[in-house]
């Protein structure tokens, strides 16, 4: 775990990198940086990206820093919040040389046709995902946001916001329930920031390392930034009553140091989860169907009509919901279908696949008519 004592980048020692370590700076990162340090390069950390400029808070303060030099081809290597970086911090503007290698990448699918993915955070050691219970619990999307959350490396958290909505204990502790049916392995905390109710134990959760903030437009992310924060550092709008969604109230991802230690990246509302390259999350997401295949006979049972298949026992048997397998079916064809279109060979092996079974369908039709009568 990350040192996070509260000493901010303007304490007397602003001229070393020590200044850092609220923002997470440990001996690691110390290490990946030495060879820059020789060129005259500072160290920093992204706290906001804006529109190609960069806000880097480095041992002498928070500089603004063009990213042009660093611009890739690549999407998965735009400077993003979260981001550890060499700086040239001596002309105006000052510039990101390079980025140091990140530990942790939240990324998903973006909505081009180009199947690139798109860096959420950088670095970030908890992934705090935050379900409204001001509208109906969604269960698929729960397990969405945790796929999502393991692939990039980092500890997934389910904040339940708007407690106080669900004022029958009994109710809400059906909720986590459930919730914590969708996500195994995952600790759920039910939150108010109206009531302060669970509020101490995720600050105390969050307090070492870096945690990023997802979920939905209306899900209480603005106001549980501001509580956590201790102050007014976002912006808040009503959500509607229709449907228990608000507006974008966050536009951008800003990294926020929290008093209590540690530091927060707050993200815009997502309304589109798609995965990316996120296989092994989906493996955790659903580490009980993962665990239960491997007592199938055969290896590579699909878990339809199979003998012997262990999953299809426990939907049987009551222990695993039918609704999971259908999800955890759902997120492995997304998941497919993203590979198929970012790589050609296994493109055309699906094709070939399909047409194989296209053939056989027409065949096995053929048959069951029987064979066409000459006039």
């Amino acid at each position: 775990m990350f040192n996070t004592s509260n000493e901010s980048s303007d304490s007397s020692d602003s001229g070393s990198p020590h200044a850092l370590t609220a923002y997470g700076w440990d001996d690691g990162w110390a290490d990946a940086f030495a060879p820059y340090a020789a060129q005259g390069l500072v160290p920093g950390r992204v706290v906001r990206v804006d529109r190609g400029l960069c806000d880097v808070v480095t041992p002498s303060g928070t500089v603004r820093a063009d990213t042009e030099l660093v611009t890739p081809r690549d999407p998965m290597r735009i400077v993003c919040t979260g981001d550890w970086a060499a700086v040239d911090a001596e002309g105006d503007p000052a510039y990101v040389r390079t980025l140091l290698p990140r530990r942790t990448a939240l990324v998903r699918s973006t909505s081009s046709k180009r199947s690139d993915g798109q860096v959420l955070a950088a670095n970030a050691d908890h992934a705090v995902i935050a379900v409204s219970l001001a509208a109906e619990l969604d269960l698929g999307r729960v397990e969405r946001f945790t796929a999502l959350a393991w692939e990039s490396g980092a500890q997934p958290l389910l904040v339940l916001t708007k407690a106080d909505l669900v004022p029958d204990p009994a109710a809400l502790a059906h909720l986590v329930s459930d919730t914590g049916t969708a996500a195994p392995g995952v600790r759920v905390l039910p939150v108010s920031s109206a009531t302060g109710e669970g509020l101490d134990e995720l600050r105390a959760l969050l307090a070492s390392g870096t945690s990023v903030l997802l979920g939905q437009s209306g899900a209480g992310k603005s106001t549980l930034t501001n509580a956590l924060v201790g102050r007014a550092v976002q912006d808040v709008h009503a959500i509607r009553d229709s449907d228990g969604k608000g507006r974008h109230t966050t536009t951008t991802r800003d990294l926020l140091p929290l008093p209590t230690g540690g530091v927060l990246i707050d993200t815009p509302g997502l309304r589109g989860v798609g995965l990316w390259d996120a296989e092994g999350g989906v493996a955790q997401a659903f580490a009980e169907i993962e665990e239960l295949a491997e007592r199938c006979r055969f290896p590579d049972c699909a878990h339809r009509a199979e003998p012997g298949c262990a999953v299809l026992a426990a939907i049987d048997d009551g222990s695993l919901p039918e609704r999971r397998l259908e999800s955890y079916r759902k997120l492995l064809r997304e998941n497919e279908r993203l590979a198929a279109r970012t790589d050609a060979r296994l493109r055309a092996e699906m094709r070939r696949d399909w047409k194989q079974r296209q053939a056989l369908g027409r065949h096995m039709m053929e048959r069951k008519r029987g064979p066409m009568r000459k006039p």
